[in-house]
This record gives structure tokens, C-alpha cells and sequence, in this order.
């Protein structure tokens, strides 16, 4: 049981540490492309955004520029620029859910692709370790446990976190299934009912023929 226990640890401790890929997507003038990230509260997140120079021996093309919008899932909008070549945003999150990077072109005639460059980093992943080591004058070994540390830290917070969203969707299960009983036991009543008055309308209707 510990040997599976340290298993789960270091694979999980592996994805963390796991050196995260830029994205890279196509963007079309005139259309908008949406990027959701599923977030915990009081969690840190920075992103850094760019347009890919289609010819890097010529300028940017005054077309390439794009707005860029992240909010959260309340609504609450955290960075936002207009018509822009590159940028990056940085905030911790206030409450927990999804956040959403908007990216938009304005439209062209004829119609550009944009190629985005899109780095988006949460938790741990998010901290800047090489100014931690500078102004804290760590050294390797000790920076390697800050990681460690904060990276557990993360490990409980996501557990913690995850077991909440588990007990909100058993409440809303709970629920639904009071619902769906409620409304079965309505839709059972309302058919004897039709049925009892299909009854009593033939019956009545067979007696002024005086057929029975």
C-alpha cells in the first residue's frame, strides 16, 4: 500500500513538473476563438500571448492584430487589450470555475489567418522559480524543496477542490432524481386519470345507445 501510495505521488508530481507546451492555433479575420481553463480559487495564473510573423523577413503586416479578453465564469473581467501584436496577463483567480481567453481578428478583405502563440500557466506551474532562487539566494537543493512543498500543497488544494465539485454533482444528482420521481409519479396520476375518464366517457356513451 505505500509503495502504490508513492507510485501515485511521483506520477502525479511528474505532471506537475512536466514542461508545458506553448499552443499554438489558427485565427481567422473576423471570428473568434475561446480557450476555457478550470481553476481553483486564491490559484495563480499567467499568460503570455503573440501573432506568429508569417514572413520573418518582412514587418508585421498591419493586419495581423488581435483583442484579447479573459474572464471568469461570474463575468469579471481580468485582462483585456485592443488590437495588439503580443501581451500577457497575470492575476490570481477570485473564485473558483472556469476562466476564458477570447481571442478576436478584426475582419480583412480578403480574409487573414493568424497564426497565436498561447503559453497558459496555473498552480505551480504559474510561479516564476528563477526569481524565487535570485531573491530568496536559495540553493539547488532547496529550491527543489520549495517546489516539492508547494507542489504537495497543490496536490492537496486539487484533492480538496475536487472533492467538493464530487459533493456538489451528488447534491444535484439527489436532487434531480427527487425531481424525476416526483414527476413520474405526476405522469402515472395523469394517466389514470385520462384513462379513467376515457372510461366513464365510452361507458356513458354506450348506455345512452343502450348498447350495454
Amino acid at each position: 500500500m505505500v509503495e502504490l501510495r508513492l507510485l501515485v505521488a511521483l506520477i502525479l508530481l511528474g505532471f506537475l513538473f512536466s514542461a508545458s507546451e506553448a499552443l499554438r492555433f489558427e485565427l481567422q479575420s473576423g471570428h473568434t476563438k475561446c480557450i476555457v481553463e478550470d481553476m481553483k480559487a486564491n490559484a495563480m495564473t499567467v499568460g503570455k500571448y503573440s501573432v506568429i510573423n508569417p514572413d520573418e523577413a518582412q514587418p508585421m503586416p498591419p493586419s495581423h492584430k488581435l483583442t484579447v479578453r479573459v474572464t471568469s465564469s461570474h463575468g469579471n473581467n481580468h485582462h483585456y487589450s485592443e488590437l495588439v501584436e503580443s501581451g500577457h496577463f497575470a492575476f490570481h483567480a477570485v473564485e473558483a470555475g472556469d476562466y476564458m481567453a477570447c481571442f478576436w481578428a478584426p475582419d480583412h478583405k480578403p480574409q487573414t489567418t493568424l497564426t497565436v502563440e498561447f503559453d497558459w500557466k496555473t498552480g505551480v506551474a504559474a510561479k516564476d522559480w528563477g526569481n524565487v532562487a535570485k531573491k530568496g539566494s536559495v540553493d539547488v537543493m532547496e529550491l527543489e524543496l520549495k517546489k516539492l512543498f508547494d507542489t504537495v500543497t497543490s496536490i492537496h488544494e486539487e484533492m480538496m477542490y475536487l472533492r467538493e465539485r464530487e459533493s456538489e454533482m451528488q447534491d444535484l444528482n439527489i436532487e434531480t432524481n427527487s425531481k424525476m420521481a416526483w414527476l413520474s409519479l405526476l405522469s402515472l396520476v395523469l394517466c389514470l386519470s385520462v384513462a379513467g375518464l376515457q372510461w366513464w366517457h365510452l361507458k356513458t356513451f354506450f348506455q345512452k345507445k343502450k348498447l350495454i
